[in-house]
């Protein structure tokens, strides 16, 4: 009789259907293009052709039109920017600043601009694959453009349509994995986060397409 009594009170709870795709992505879609700002804790983990797996960590700090700076804690003093006109890259180990124009760099960290406000899946995207982790989604996106750095993108989505994991895979095979946490919605950031001082006595090189075939 208890078995009986489980089994009605079962299929008395409404099923909530999962969201269809469609939804889902125009759901991400608004989260990620509304907010004049972001600040994002992340951990990235690089895979390449011949290079050692590394895992990095800091602060990613967005604000529109596609301003971008990844303040690395680990390992400390690294910067990645994107200020709308120029990439600068630096890194204290290499003891100098890589400066290149936002349209030529490959670098894969660079198309996550679209992060904050230029979100638009069925523009940059061709094909969607998915499948369910848990309560998330995992949506596999192949670009377009076969111009673009990178051959897929692939997504971790929670029902509240955050990207909780991000993984882009060049054009090379190189992997960079992004775990984000700590959403930060419009917080108010200094416009000089967004402007790149090159320090004292280091020398700034200019790279262009070329110089990367």
């Amino acid at each position: 009789m208890r078995i009986t009594h489980a089994l009605l009170a079962l299929l008395a709870i409404p099923l909530v259907a999962a969201p269809d795709l469609p939804s889902l992505l125009k759901g991400v879609e608004n989260r990620y293009n509304r907010p004049r700002t972001m600040q994002i804790s992340f951990e990235q983990s690089i895979m390449g052709q011949g290079s050692i797996d590394r895992t990095e960590s800091g602060t990613l700090y967005l604000q529109k039109p596609g301003r971008m700076r990844w303040d690395y804690k680990f390992p400390e003093g690294k910067i990645f920017l994107a200020d709308g006109k120029h990439v600068w890259f630096y890194s204290p180990n290499a003891a100098r600043v890589e400066r290149s124009a936002l349209k030529e760099s490959g670098d894969l960290r660079t198309p996550l601009a679209f992060l904050i406000g230029r979100l638009d899946f069925n523009r940059d995207f061709k094909e969607f694959r998915t499948r369910p982790e848990g309560s998330d989604l995992y949506i596999v996106a192949t670009p377009k453009s076969e111009r673009a750095p990178y051959s897929t993108v692939e997504f971790l989505v929670t029902p509240d349509y955050r990207i909780r994991l991000l993984k882009v895979i060049g054009q090379d095979r190189s992997v960079m994995t992004f775990r984000l946490s700590d959403e930060k919605i419009n917080p108010l950031l200094d416009p000089g986060l967004f402007r790149f001082k090159v320090p004292p006595g280091i020398p700034l090189v200019d790279v262009t397409s070329s110089d990367n075939p």
